[in-house]
């Protein structure tokens, strides 16, 4: 696995968040209400799934300084959050339990 920052770029006209792993764009796509942001979508061109969690975890620490909290409605997400609980928990709304 490469140790490389993944840079990531807010597409506010597309709703999502987009990275460039081997030149081919990465996405992940959101909704946003309030101070929420409902993270709906990832697609990672092919042969890059390695890079999955990378990008997600870049994409939460953006938010993250944001101060918004995370509803997670992918499954790949909601598997991140689960798996980093600890790091990731205070990012959830309250009531929302992964």
């Amino acid at each position: 696995m490469i140790d490389e920052e993944v840079k990531i770029t807010d597409n506010e006209f597309l709703r999502q968040f987009e990275t460039r792993f081997n030149d081919q764009l990465a996405t992940i796509e959101y909704s946003q209400q309030e101070r929420k942001i409902f993270l709906t979508k990832v697609k990672m061109p092919e042969n890059t799934e390695d890079r999955t969690d990378d990008f997600i975890e870049a994409v939460l620490e953006e938010i993250k300084e944001r101060n918004t909290r995370v509803v997670p409605t992918s499954p790949e997400i909601a598997g991140f959050i689960r798996k980093n609980r600890r790091k990731y928990k205070d990012l959830l709304p309250v009531g929302i339990n992964i």
